[in-house]
């Protein structure tokens, strides 16, 4: 979720009651060499507590050292991403490509548990392909080590996100009776029908959503009013939409600067106007943008649909 959930959306993912936010994977070697984007990364706000910091990395020494790093910043838990397929960190020896390693995967794991007071997690996915899928003694081994919860994403690391999500894995560890630990489950949950599904295919303690939450943030009050009273609400109207997205914008303005968010800012144009046809022509607007004044100008057209 790299430029995704970043603090601007981890907040507004927090009002529409996400119970726990993670911050975008941080480079291992850009902690330790003092990088700017990096360091940048470990910054959030009380309001999105408890929150997870995330970092990624192929080295033994490195990732005790960033771990120690972003200790500093006092986060509730560290989150060692063990998941992330992208060719960029793949091809470095980090995130899935650890899958292949298991051995270097557990010592990496073993030593930030060592060096760090907080409660650490991991993210991973259930093996590097469909023939090499160690998803069940691995987390027996990751519990072993002393981390405190596993997430799990139901895809192969060669499968990156294609074909569907198979959770029958994460169901195996969820119920291996050696599991002692939460075990959460992740993968193609993009409304209320399919999270309760999955929590009953597999009793997972937990549900991480990811690329469903892109635009959307109400998913998570959606989600939670169905568990609890079994009510579909709503879906947000236009106006609700555009007064949560000038928020996430504004912010992100003030937080990253103007050029940055309007590139970045592209990727959640069409989750806010998922379903509204007729908005088609103002999302292609908006993602050819190029400055502050445009997108500003844009939505004012839009607040005329409202009115009209």
């Amino acid at each position: 979720m790299e430029d995704i959930t970043d603090s601007p959306f981890r907040s507004i993912c927090k009002r529409f009651g996400a119970d726990l936010v993670v911050s975008e994977f941080i480079s291992s070697e850009g902690l330790i060499r003092d990088a700017g984007k990096s360091l940048r990364k470990l910054s959030f706000g009380k309001n999105e507590r408890p929150i997870a910091l995330q970092i990624f990395g192929h080295s033994v020494s490195s990732m005790q050292r960033a771990a120690e790093i972003a200790q500093e910043f006092d986060p509730d838990m560290l989150d060692l991403n063990f998941g992330c397929p992208v060719r960029k960190v793949i091809r470095k020896g980090a995130g899935a490509a650890l899958l292949k390693d298991i051995p270097l995967l557990l010592r990496m794991t073993g030593a930030v548990v060592k060096t760090v007071r907080l409660p650490v997690t991991v993210k991973t996915r259930t093996g590097w392909d469909s023939t090499n899928q160690p998803i069940v003694s691995l987390s027996e081994q990751l519990q072993d080590l002393g981390v405190s919860a596993i997430s799990i994403h139901g895809r192969t690391a060669v499968q990156q996100y294609g074909s569907r999500a198979d959770w029958s894995l994460i169901g195996e560890v969820k119920n291996n009776p050696r599991m002692r630990i939460p075990v959460f489950g992740n993968g193609d949950v993009t409304n209320p029908l399919v999270a309760k599904m999955r929590f009953e295919q597999t009793g997972v303690d937990g549900i991480l959503i990811g690329r469903g939450a892109i635009g959307n943030p109400w998913i998570f009050r959606d989600i939670k009013s169905y568990l609890s009273q079994g009510l579909i609400l709503p879906q947000p109207t236009l106006e609700e939409r555009l007064t949560v997205l000038r928020s996430h914008f504004t912010r992100s303005l003030e937080v990253k600067g103007e050029r940055k968010t309007i590139l970045e800012f592209r990727k959640f144009y069409s989750g806010y106007f998922k379903a509204i046809p007729r908005l088609k022509p103002y999302r292609i607007r908006l993602v050819t943008a190029v400055t502050r004044e445009d997108v500003e100008s844009i939505l004012q057209e839009l607040d005329m649909q409202t009115l009209g």
